[in-house]
Protein backbone atom coordinates (compact mmCIF):
# COMPACT_ATOMS: atom_id res chain seq x y z
CA UNK A 1 0.00 0.00 0.00
CA UNK A 2 3.05 2.23 -0.12
CA UNK A 3 2.90 3.36 3.66
CA UNK A 4 6.04 4.66 5.26
CA UNK A 5 7.46 2.99 7.92
CA UNK A 6 8.09 4.32 11.57
CA UNK A 7 11.63 6.46 10.97
CA UNK A 8 10.09 7.61 7.19
CA UNK A 9 7.07 8.70 9.22
CA UNK A 10 9.16 10.72 11.58
CA UNK A 11 11.14 12.48 8.85
CA UNK A 12 8.01 13.53 7.19
CA UNK A 13 6.63 17.14 7.29
CA UNK A 14 3.90 17.26 9.54
CA UNK A 15 0.80 19.81 9.40
CA UNK A 16 1.01 22.20 12.52
CA UNK A 17 -1.24 21.06 14.68
CA UNK A 18 -1.27 19.59 18.44
CA UNK A 19 -3.71 18.11 20.16
CA UNK A 20 -3.73 18.38 23.65
CA UNK A 21 -5.01 16.16 26.19
CA UNK A 22 -6.53 17.22 29.20
CA UNK A 23 -6.80 14.28 32.25
CA UNK A 24 -8.25 12.16 29.57
CA UNK A 25 -8.41 8.93 31.94
CA UNK A 26 -9.23 5.89 29.24
CA UNK A 27 -6.55 4.34 27.74
CA UNK A 28 -8.17 3.35 24.64
CA UNK A 29 -9.10 7.06 24.08
CA UNK A 30 -5.18 7.80 24.64
CA UNK A 31 -4.37 5.32 21.82
CA UNK A 32 -7.12 6.00 19.87
CA UNK A 33 -6.17 9.51 19.27
CA UNK A 34 -2.69 8.85 18.97
CA UNK A 35 -3.55 6.39 16.02
CA UNK A 36 -5.85 8.98 14.04
CA UNK A 37 -2.75 11.63 14.89
CA UNK A 38 -0.77 9.10 12.75
CA UNK A 39 -3.08 9.14 10.06
CA UNK A 40 -3.03 12.68 9.26
CA UNK A 41 0.39 13.01 10.15
CA UNK A 42 -0.05 15.98 12.66
CA UNK A 43 2.93 18.08 14.53
CA UNK A 44 2.45 15.83 18.15
CA UNK A 45 0.30 14.86 20.87
CA UNK A 46 0.79 16.56 24.47
CA UNK A 47 -0.44 14.28 27.33
CA UNK A 48 -1.70 16.35 30.10
CA UNK A 49 -2.74 15.41 34.43
CA UNK A 50 -3.97 11.81 34.74
CA UNK A 51 -3.52 11.00 31.04
CA UNK A 52 -0.87 7.59 30.78
CA UNK A 53 1.99 8.31 28.47
CA UNK A 54 3.62 5.43 26.17
CA UNK A 55 4.90 3.30 26.70
CA UNK A 56 1.76 1.11 27.38
CA UNK A 57 0.06 -2.06 26.94
CA UNK A 58 -3.38 -0.56 26.99
CA UNK A 59 -2.49 2.57 24.85
CA UNK A 60 -1.10 -0.14 22.20
CA UNK A 61 -4.08 -1.78 21.61
CA UNK A 62 -5.76 0.77 20.31
CA UNK A 63 -2.49 3.15 18.67
CA UNK A 64 -1.77 -0.16 17.06
CA UNK A 65 2.20 1.59 16.93
CA UNK A 66 1.09 4.83 16.43
CA UNK A 67 2.49 5.86 19.89
CA UNK A 68 5.89 5.57 18.42
CA UNK A 69 5.69 7.07 15.54
CA UNK A 70 3.74 10.21 16.50
CA UNK A 71 6.10 12.90 18.72
CA UNK A 72 4.32 13.22 22.10
CA UNK A 73 5.24 15.19 25.33
CA UNK A 74 3.58 15.13 28.82
CA UNK A 75 3.03 17.72 31.61
CA UNK A 76 1.50 17.61 35.05
CA UNK A 77 -0.50 20.72 34.21
CA UNK A 78 -2.62 21.46 31.18
CA UNK A 79 -2.53 25.36 31.58
CA UNK A 80 1.81 25.07 31.27
CA UNK A 81 0.84 23.58 28.09
CA UNK A 82 -1.26 25.91 26.99
CA UNK A 83 1.15 28.78 27.84
CA UNK A 84 4.17 27.11 26.53
CA UNK A 85 2.38 26.39 23.11
CA UNK A 86 1.21 29.84 22.86
CA UNK A 87 4.68 31.20 23.75
CA UNK A 88 5.68 29.02 20.47
CA UNK A 89 3.44 31.29 18.67
CA UNK A 90 0.51 28.25 18.59
CA UNK A 91 -3.34 29.50 18.22
CA UNK A 92 -4.62 27.57 21.41
CA UNK A 93 -8.31 26.60 20.71
CA UNK A 94 -10.38 24.21 23.52
CA UNK A 95 -13.01 21.76 22.14
CA UNK A 96 -15.95 22.19 24.14
CA UNK A 97 -19.25 23.40 23.82
CA UNK A 98 -19.50 27.11 25.50
CA UNK A 99 -21.11 30.52 24.93
CA UNK A 100 -19.10 32.51 22.47
CA UNK A 101 -17.72 28.94 20.92
CA UNK A 102 -17.67 28.86 16.72
CA UNK A 103 -18.60 25.79 15.24
CA UNK A 104 -15.87 23.15 13.55
CA UNK A 105 -17.18 24.44 10.13
CA UNK A 106 -16.45 28.17 11.14
CA UNK A 107 -12.73 26.92 12.01
CA UNK A 108 -12.03 24.94 9.38
CA UNK A 109 -13.29 28.30 6.72
CA UNK A 110 -11.33 30.54 9.19
CA UNK A 111 -7.96 28.70 8.70
CA UNK A 112 -8.68 28.37 5.00
CA UNK A 113 -9.52 32.24 4.65
CA UNK A 114 -6.25 32.96 6.28
CA UNK A 115 -7.46 34.15 9.12
CA UNK A 116 -4.65 32.48 11.57
CA UNK A 117 -1.91 34.37 10.44
CA UNK A 118 0.45 31.93 11.56
CA UNK A 119 -1.06 28.54 10.68
CA UNK A 120 0.21 27.31 13.99
CA UNK A 121 -2.66 25.66 15.54
CA UNK A 122 -3.22 23.20 19.03
CA UNK A 123 -6.82 21.86 20.34
CA UNK A 124 -7.73 20.94 23.62
CA UNK A 125 -10.08 17.97 24.73
CA UNK A 126 -11.00 17.60 28.16
CA UNK A 127 -11.71 14.65 30.46
CA UNK A 128 -14.49 12.45 29.29
CA UNK A 129 -16.91 13.86 31.54
CA UNK A 130 -15.94 17.35 32.61
CA UNK A 131 -14.42 17.82 29.84
CA UNK A 132 -11.84 21.03 29.46
CA UNK A 133 -10.93 22.53 32.61
CA UNK A 134 -12.21 25.95 32.85
CA UNK A 135 -9.15 27.54 34.08
CA UNK A 136 -7.94 26.30 30.69
CA UNK A 137 -11.08 27.22 28.55
CA UNK A 138 -10.35 30.60 30.01
CA UNK A 139 -7.00 31.11 28.60
CA UNK A 140 -7.50 29.13 24.99
CA UNK A 141 -7.92 32.01 22.17
CA UNK A 142 -11.99 30.75 21.41
CA UNK A 143 -13.27 27.36 21.89
CA UNK A 144 -14.78 25.05 18.78
CA UNK A 145 -17.93 23.04 18.94
CA UNK A 146 -19.14 19.97 16.85
CA UNK A 147 -22.86 20.89 16.79
CA UNK A 148 -25.10 17.75 17.68
CA UNK A 149 -28.50 17.37 16.57
CA UNK A 150 -29.90 14.29 18.47
CA UNK A 151 -30.46 14.33 22.14
CA UNK A 152 -27.42 13.81 23.52
CA UNK A 153 -24.91 16.56 23.80
CA UNK A 154 -22.01 15.38 24.14
CA UNK A 155 -19.47 12.82 22.23
CA UNK A 156 -16.76 10.20 23.02
CA UNK A 157 -13.36 12.14 23.26
CA UNK A 158 -11.50 9.83 20.71
CA UNK A 159 -14.22 10.70 18.36
CA UNK A 160 -14.28 14.14 18.52
CA UNK A 161 -10.92 13.91 18.51
CA UNK A 162 -10.96 11.95 15.12
CA UNK A 163 -13.53 14.55 13.70
CA UNK A 164 -11.36 17.54 14.62
CA UNK A 165 -7.85 16.04 13.35
CA UNK A 166 -9.76 15.45 9.72
CA UNK A 167 -11.36 18.55 9.78
CA UNK A 168 -8.86 21.22 10.66
CA UNK A 169 -6.32 18.94 8.85
CA UNK A 170 -7.86 18.98 5.47
CA UNK A 171 -8.52 22.58 5.81
CA UNK A 172 -4.45 22.89 6.90
CA UNK A 173 -3.53 21.04 3.85
CA UNK A 174 -5.91 22.92 1.75
CA UNK A 175 -4.83 26.64 3.30
CA UNK A 176 -0.97 25.56 2.37
CA UNK A 177 -1.55 24.92 -0.88
CA UNK A 178 -2.64 28.98 -1.75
Amino acid sequence: MGRMNVDQYREADKLPLVVVLDNVRSQHNVGAVFRTADAMRIERVVLCGICCCPPNQEIHKTALGAEESVEWQYYKETLDAVKDLQAQGYTVYAVEQAHDSITLEEAAEQMVNGKWSNGKLAVILGHEVFGVQQAVVDNCSQCIEIPQYGTKHSMNVSVTAGIVMYRLASSLRLATKK
